[in-house]
């Protein structure tokens, strides 16, 4: 198949790139600095390799990486958006439009929540939280209007998927798992503000495995890729050091968390809220995880990282 990626030249871009040319597909990478460039906003020559195109997965968006200023928040809602809405544009007007077009969305649509899990049937959509910070509400925003473009795209003839994705957990330099390991080596990986929130994540085989399956099979709509096992932060941050092999993890109080993400330009939204989120429909369609618990997962991608 031939396969656009736009916006793949980040560590899921370059997870999914590296998968699906190694399964003999073509797949080129839309960027604003590569072979096939764009602005993410408008139509240009770059919409000529999605006509005649067998898939169409839009990862472009602004880092989420970042300290959460009114300036960055909108930079993410824009970079998202657009891309979205651009990407519809250039299947629309297409003679041969692809079959299928994967848009990235977020597992943080669902409200910060400890008790019940979410899924896609049942689950809570975030934004309305009692005593949470205000701008976690633009976060949610921004994943549903995100979505909302993928929706209102006229595209009849091409089946769309909007993924719900959790953390991406590769062994690659740079990315999530790299920078949680760092902490756990340093002995900094305990519990961050008691430790209760949840962590949603998926192992970069799964992964694969999940947008492969959405390929294949005819799933459409919005879709949890998220393993079944999501845990508590701070035995998420235990199973990680026992993957490293480090004992002891230093907790830390909400008030050092915030000193933490300032120092290194991010955000505490990312450790703070609880993202419990389930792959209902995904397992309901068939789908079966190599890495559904994450003591396997750390432990496989420890040893791939050493």
């Amino acid at each position: 198949m031939k396969i656009v990626i736009p916006g793949g030249t980040g560590q899921v871009g370059g997870i999914l790139s590296r998968a699906l040319t190694a399964a003999g597909h073509e797949v080129v990478i839309i960027s604003r600095t590569g072979k096939v460039n764009w602005d993410g906003r408008t139509l240009g020559r770059w919409a000529a390799e999605i006509d005649g195109s067998d898939v169409v997965i839009n990862l472009a968006g602004r880092s989420v990486s970042c300290r959460y200023t009114a300036e960055n928040l909108q930079q993410m809602m824009r970079s998202r958006v657009d891309s979205a809405r651009v990407v519809g544009e250039a299947i629309a007007k297409a003679d041969a439009p692809p079959k299928v077009w994967l848009q990235m969305s977020t597992a943080t649509i669902y409200a910060h929540r400890f008790d019940a899990p979410n899924d896609e049937a049942t689950g809570e959509t975030g934004g309305k939280e009692p005593d949470v910070p205000g701008y976690w509400a633009y976060s949610v925003e921004i994943a549903k209007r995100w979505e909302a473009e993928l929706n209102e795209a006229d595209t009849p003839h091409t089946r769309k998927v909007a993924l719900r994705s959790a953390m991406v957990m590769s062994p690659d330099r740079g990315g999530v798992f790299d920078y949680l390991s760092w902490l756990a080596r340093l002995g900094l990986g305990g519990p961050v503000a008691g430790g209760r929130q949840y962590v949603s994540w998926i192992h970069d085989d799964d992964f694969i495995r999940a947008v492969a399956f959405l390929i294949r099979e005819p799933v459409a709509g919005a879709v949890n890729i998220a393993a079944p096992g999501p845990l508590p932060q701070k035995d998420f941050m235990r199973e990680l050091r026992n993957a490293w092999r480090v004992p002891v993890g230093l907790p830390a109080t909400k008030f050092m968390a915030e000193i933490g993400a300032f120092v290194l330009r991010t955000d505490t939204e990312l450790l703070l809220k609880s993202r419990r989120v389930v792959p209902g429909r995904l397992t309901g369609a068939g789908f079966e995880f190599h890495f559904p618990n994450w003591r396997e997962a750390a432990q496989n991608l420890a040893e791939r990282r050493r």
